[in-house]
């Protein structure tokens, strides 16, 4: 987690002592300043491994990113938009990862840029345009501009039915969405499923351990997730992984719903 801020906390640095931003005197007219920014990133393909060139313009003016092959791939609304930096996942010291809602799901863009000041400040440039969004239009939503996943990893989980093998899944837990989103690989474009994460006095808890009548093969930490139409059943591998998920769980229990 801290190596995903070397790259923010390296150009902080170099902003603030060789390019001398924060100089009183001197009136920043950066494009990021204002929410809007266009360049070229480069973006891990949907259905491939590979990274191609992309070129991409964040306006928040028009409250949209939108990026590019020939003509438009994508046209974000600023609304669901969020960064966060991803060097580990992506396997770049610059690396970012760029969420946002569509049909329901959450969608995932995987970028980087050659250049640490550069990726920096598209990340920058995303949370200018978010703030411009909720300053205009959710004035108390403001703290929440961006966000990282407050725990990451693989569990294993198993069907509805509680009888279907365990099947490895990489898990990301948004608590200011209060959901357990799941992927079958880290770096997928598109979520696999979620589970809602509401409070205590509506049914929700977690719990250590699995189901009676579930049956497991493999000598492993369980967690049980129960809501009130279904319980959830996951695998840890260790012992560790469990009561760090269940402490991350409990916490958003915990946290009061917001609108």
């Amino acid at each position: 987690m801290f190596s995903s801020f070397r790259v923010l906390r390296e150009q902080w640095i170099r902003a603030k002592y060789e390019r001398e931003e924060f100089v009183a005197t001197q009136v920043c007219q950066h494009p990021c300043s204002a929410g809007s920014r266009e360049g070229f990133l480069w973006k891990r393909g949907r259905e491939s491994r590979q990274f191609q060139k992309r070129r991409f313009v964040l306006s928040a003016g028009e409250g949209v990113m939108k990026y590019y092959s020939k003509s438009p791939k994508a046209i974000i609304s600023i609304e669901t938009l969020n960064a966060m930096f991803q060097t580990e996942k992506i396997k770049h010291a610059h690396g970012l990862q760029i969420t946002y809602h569509t049909d329901g799901q959450t969608r995932n863009l995987f970028v980087y840029h050659e250049s640490g000041k550069e990726i920096v400040d598209w990340f920058n440039a995303i949370r200018a345009a978010r703030y411009h969004y909720l300053r205009t239009t959710f004035p108390a939503l403001i703290p929440r501009i961006t966000r990282n996943y407050i725990k990451e990893g693989y569990m294993e989980k198993t069907g509805p039915k509680q009888k279907e093998a365990f099947k490895v899944r990489w898990f990301s837990l948004d608590s200011q969405e209060r959901i357990l989103i799941y992927f079958k690989n880290p770096l997928d474009a598109f979520e696999q499923g979620r589970v809602f994460i509401g409070r205590m006095d509506e049914g929700y808890e977690v719990r250590a351990g699995f189901p009676q009548g579930v049956q497991v093969k493999k000598r492993k930490p369980g967690i049980t997730v129960v809501t009130p139409t279904r319980e959830f059943v996951f695998m840890c591998e260790t012992d560790r992984e469990q009561r760090e998920w269940i402490d991350a769980l409990n916490g958003v229990l915990a946290q009061p719903l917001t609108g």
